[in-house]
């Protein structure tokens, strides 16, 4: 909707982004992250645009399946095993503004992977009181990634969703996370609801743009863009060689 070009990979084995954009079956897949990867670990020649699928609201998705999971075994005797989803996505990069990795709530060899090959971390937390509680390890694995494999690597923030403003839960939650980890990383001012239309868009194949977009959730997620673009706009500055 920004007018940027937009990949997204999902790396997460039960493959929700991929279903949840309307591909029900993922494992009639021929080629998925899972393949690619194989692909590379292998040393076996491929391309890297095969398998792409193309969504009606013009964004790009490398799919995922069950296989990834089977996968995440031969990533831990592979060489150079933290790098080969850098490897894959690496030649993609120049021909897209944005790509987003999917990950799964754990931080297993798929996971590490994506954030080696990432520049920052977006981190998603329902505004209750154990999903907050696994911040910690979260920052300390961010942390060894950054020191150890990929320098470049940022916190980019924290992101509060399924917030009831209703409930002294939420509340507490976001004060409680803003008191320990305030200071030291950035928590986006927006915030996501919670909401029927948000559950509901799940199954139907499409954004929230394109089910509700005047509900609450689709005017936060675009609030939250247009910070997430602001950030990338300042560091463009800094980083320019006259602001250097």
């Amino acid at each position: 909707m920004q007018g940027k070009k937009v990949l997204l990979v999902d790396a997460d084995p039960q493959g929700d982004l991929t279903t949840c954009l309307g591909w029900q079956n993922p494992d009639s897949f021929p080629v998925t992250l899972a393949t690619q990867l194989a692909s590379v670990i292998r040393e076996e020649e491929y391309t890297p645009r095969a398998g792409i699928l193309r969504h009606p609201e013009k964004v790009d998705l490398i799919p995922s399946n069950l296989e990834l999971s089977a996968l995440e075994m031969s990533l831990v005797t592979a060489m150079s095993r933290e790098t080969v989803m850098r490897t894959y996505l690496e030649p993609l990069q120049k021909q897209y503004d944005f790509i987003l990795i999917d990950c799964m709530p754990s931080l297993g060899m798929i996971t590490l992977n994506a954030l080696v090959a990432a520049d920052s971390v977006i981190v998603p937390v329902q505004a209750q009181y154990l999903p907050a509680k696994g911040m910690t390890q979260l920052l300390r694995t961010v942390s060894r990634v950054k020191k150890r494999l990929n320098p470049k690597l940022q916190m980019e923030g924290i992101l509060l969703t399924i917030v009831d403003r209703r409930t002294n839960l939420a509340k507490s939650t976001e004060e409680a996370l803003r008191n320990n980890f305030g200071s030291a990383i950035h928590i986006f001012k927006t915030q996501i609801p919670a909401a029927v239309k948000a559950a509901e868009v799940s199954s139907q194949g499409k954004s929230i743009y394109a089910y509700d977009p005047k509900s609450a959730v689709a005017e936060a997620y675009r609030a939250f863009t247009k910070e997430v673009m602001e950030i990338g706009r300042k560091k463009e500055r800094l980083y320019t060689p006259d602001a250097r």
